[in-house]
Order: structure tokens, then sequence, then C-alpha cells
């Protein structure tokens, strides 16, 4: 049992990060009324969260190289259990977003490119592909706790009390983390590359952040963008800039390399096709979690008018399934092969958000709903179970700590495009469908027409705040009336709308997965034997 100890001190750093965004995802209409602020305003928290681990997590996996992994893995706890700190007090947004979306951002960010490098480094053979397991399994439970405990505690107490709980248990994990043993850093010891780490964080903030404004910028057509270029919205030019900085990242890491100059990232890594799959696949995986779980809290706590503990047991069937596939994940890959459990898993996901799609409807129909959500668990469970794995597979001990960087880089990144792109989906196709509604309903006045027209987007919020503010307004009672099913039925439509376009996205990546190895994985080398075959 003592071989496992350090799996389980780093299994408990995975849940800690996990935790977080499926804890905040059910508390979303919570954290508006506390702050008294917007949806929207909210998912840029939950998306800068995530954007800056993906922007910071390449940096984060080089330090590791620099000053070893277990120290950093340390040092990122320390700055995540200030965060949470912070959080659990923050009295505004501007706060609340230093604490939880910069602070414990910047912490998650050195401490999860270690964690995968650490768990690679102290298992070999069979116990590795068991530790990835259940890595991956972890992060399940942390999907599994996360909805129940978050709305539990802001049902009944406060949010606040989960980022106190970090804090006892960051504490917790720095006190067991000398069981876990160091790797050997690499000689001569790497220099930091911070021009390039300026140039990476730089250029994928800005292309994420463009994805996050389109609800309100517009995509091409100006809606609420600060300033129209050549008559444009401002998003393609800011998500071109970050494009353009990016490119100049693989520039600068190519000259370094050119130069005998240690790069952020050696580029040659993203040449081993197993690698470049699963790290693709990774960042597509997260994508789609994360913009469904943006989306259904939407329609549990907006349009079905559940509290946040009621929506948390709503979700707990993908967690509880996540968590249990995950965890036989090794099994299955030794029967079947990874190649065959992931694109198994893409297509029972993809089946699942469609059956999920069906139940959105104005009553919720419960068995359906958790039956969808359970085949979601399902789906996600098989892809979780192997990719990890697979992409330390493909790389010694040399390079652990940058694929560990572009693991979680591609994670985080995919939160953070799931969150505001799917999410932009959804306000976009609200604004578009309630104003097409209104316009086309000739028993509503002009002058409510002209103002939503008028208007750069709409809100998603509950019916009944659509109602008060029509009556409010002095209209006659049939006309609040239809404005209200048309806002219903916009809901509904929206809501659908970014369902299907995550549906697309999964069946999508199973193009992405012809690299993966089509037999069981033991040990570094094994991808290299495996891939080649038809």
């Amino acid at each position: 049992m003592r071989k496992w100890l350090p799996l389980a001190v780093l299994s408990a750093a995975q849940f800690l990060v996990v935790l977080d965004s499926a804890v905040m995802n059910v508390a979303i209409s919570t954290l508006v009324d506390d702050f008294d602020t917007t949806v929207t305003t909210i998912q840029g928290v939950i998306t800068l969260y995530a954007l800056v681990m993906a922007s910071l997590m390449l940096t984060g996996g080089k330090i590791g190289d620099i000053i070893g992994r277990r120290r950093t893995f340390s040092i990122g706890l320390v700055i995540y259990a200030v965060g949470s700190a912070i959080t659990a007090v923050s009295q505004d947004v501007l706060v609340l977003g230093l604490g939880w979306s910069v602070l414990e951002g910047v912490g998650a960010a050195l401490v999860m490119p270690a964690l995968v490098a650490l768990v690679a480094g102290n298992y070999r053979g069979r116990d590795r592909v068991a530790a990835f397991g259940v890595i991956g399994g972890i992060a399940g439970v942390g999907i599994a706790v996360g909805p129940i405990l978050g709305g539990w505690l802001t049902t009944f107490a406060s949010w606040r009390l989960v980022f106190v709980g970090e804090v006892v248990v960051a504490m917790a994990i720095l006190l067991l983390v000398v069981v876990i043993r160091e790797a050997e850093r690499p000689s001569p010891r790497p220099r930091l590359d911070v021009l390039g780490a300026i140039l990476s964080a730089s250029g994928l903030g800005l292309a994420v952040f463009s994805v996050l404004q389109t609800s309100s910028w517009g995509w091409i057509k100006p809606v609420d963008s600060p300033v129209e270029p050549f008559g444009l919205a401002l998003t393609p030019f800011v998500f071109g800039a970050g494009l353009a900085l990016l490119w100049a990242f693989v520039e600068w890491e190519r000259r370094r390399e050119q130069h005998g100059e240690t790069p952020l990232l050696r580029l040659g890594l993203l040449k081993i096709p197993p690698l470049r799959s699963g790290v693709s696949l990774f960042l597509l995986q997260n994508l789609v979690l994360m913009g469904v779980f943006f989306t259904i809290p939407l329609y549990l706590q907006l349009v079905q008018g559940l509290n946040a503990f009621d929506t948390g047991k709503r979700m707990l069937p993908v967690s509880i399934t996540m968590l249990v596939v995950s965890m036989s994940g090794p099994l299955l890959a030794s029967r079947a092969g990874p190649r065959r459990v992931v694109r198994a898993g893409y297509l029972v996901l993809a089946f699942a958000i469609i059956l999920l799609l069906g139940t959105i409807q104005p009553e919720l129909n419960g068995v359906g709903f958790g039956f969808a959500l359970a085949m979601l668990g399902v789906g996600m469970g098989l892809i979780a179970s192997q990719l990890g794995n697979i992409v330390q597979s493909t790389v010694g001990e040399r390079d652990r700590s940058e694929a560990g960087g572009l693991q979680t880089t591609a994670q985080q990144l995919g939160s953070s495009l799931g969150t505001a792109l799917i999410g932009a989906i959804v306000l976009s196709g609200l604004t578009a469908t309630f104003v097409n509604a209104v316009a086309a309903d000739e028993r509503i006045s002009g002058n409510v027409k002209s103002s939503l027209e008028a208007r750069s987007g709409v809100v998603f919020v509950n019916a009944g705040e659509v109602e008060q503010a029509a009556t409010d307004a002095d209209l006659p009672p049939e006309e609040v009336e239809r404005i209200v099913d048309a806002y219903e039925d916009s809901q509904l439509i929206a809501l659908k709308v970014g369902l299907l376009a995550a549906a697309f996205i999964a069946l999508g990546a199973l193009i992405l997965t012809r690299d993966l190895p089509w037999r069981k994985l033991t040990d570094e080398g094994a991808v290299r034997e495996g891939a080649p075959a038809p």
C-alpha cells in the first residue's frame, strides 16, 4: 500500500483543481445575485480561471524542470491556497476574479504539469497505467462532488465555504508532499524562456478572449463592439492578433532551438503523432464537457427554476458514471486498446448530447434527462481513462514536464473555449431568436420591437424577470404574456443550438483518433511500437 501513497497525495491535488469549476457552474445564479452582476460577467470569471491556467501551463511545466517538479508543485499549492482564501472573503467581482481566476489559476498552472510528470515519474509499467486511470477517475470524483457539494453549500449555507475547505485541503497536501519521489532534473539545468512565455500566454489569452466577447461584440457584424474596424466587429481582429502572437511564439521557439538555447516548448514533441493526437483530443474533450456544463445549469436554474442544490442532484448521474468508467479504463484498454476505447467514448458522448438535446423541454423529463447525463458520463469516462497515459507514454523522463504542460494547456484551453464558445452560441442564439420572434408577432407593439432591436444583446435570465420588466413598463397584460412566451421559447431553442454544436464537435473529434495507439500501453515507447497498426 505504501507505493500508492504518492498517488493518493497527487490525486488529492487533482481533486482540488477540478472541484472549482464544477462547484461554480451550479452557483451561477447565486453569484449573479450576490455580486449584483450578470450571467455574462460570471461566464467571464469562469472562463478567465481556465484561461489563466491555459496561458501559463507551458511556463509552469518548464519551471518544474528548472527548480524541480515537487518544489513547483508545492509552490503552486501555496499560491492556490492564497487565492482560495481571497475568494472566500471576496465582496465584489474584481476581488472574486483576483482570488479565483488569477491566483488560483496561476497556482493550478504550476501544480498540474508537475502533477502529471510526477505521476509518470513515480510509477512504471502496469502501475503507471493504473495510476493514470485513477487520476482520470479522480477528475470524475471532482465533477461528482462539485455540483452536489457546491449546490448544497450554496443553497443551505454559502458557496464561500467551498473555498475555505480548499485552503484546508491544500495545507494538508503540503504536509504530505514529502512522500512523492522527485524525478532527476535535466542536466544542464534549463533556463526559462521569458519571451516565449510572454508570447504564448498573450497569444492564447487574446484568442480565447475574442471568443468570449462574441456574445457582446458579435462574430463579424458588430453588435456592441467598442470599435468597428472597416465596419466589422472587433472579434476577428483580436482573434487574429492572438494567432499572430502564437505564430511569433513558434518562430521564436524554432530560433532558440537552432541556436542551441532552451526553448519553452520543444516543437519536435508536436511531430509525434500519438502525442499530438492525444493533446488535441484533450482539448476537444474539455471543450465539450465545459460547454455542456455551462449550458445545463442555465436550463435547470433559469428555465426550470431549480436551486443550486437541486441542480447538483440532477447533474449527479454524469458524475457517478464518469467516475466508475474512468476507474475501469485500464481494464478496457487491455482488452480493446486505447484507440478503440477513445473512439467509443466520443461516439457515446455525441449520442448522449443528442439524447440530452431531446430533453430540453418546458417541463423537465427527469428520467430521460438523468439517463442522458449518465451516458454523457460514460463517454467522458472512456476518454479520460486513456488520454493521460497515451500522452506520457510518448516521451521519456526528460520530456515529462513539457508533455505535461502540453496536456494541461490543452485541457484548460478546451475548458475556456468550451465555456466561451458554447456560452457565446447560447447567448447569441437567445438574442437572435427572441428578437426575431418578437418582430414576427403582430400583437406586440412597435415600441417594444424597436427597443429590442436597439439592444446589443439579450441576457439569459429567469422568465419571471422578463415578465416583471414588461409589467413595470406598463405594457398590456396580453402583450406581456406574448413577450414572456417568446422569451421562454427562445431560451429552449438557444440551449438546443449550444448542445447541438457540442455534439458536432464530439463527432468531429473522431477524425483525430487515427493516430492513437491501437494496442495497450505499459511504458514509454509503447506508443511508437503500436502506432503503425492499420
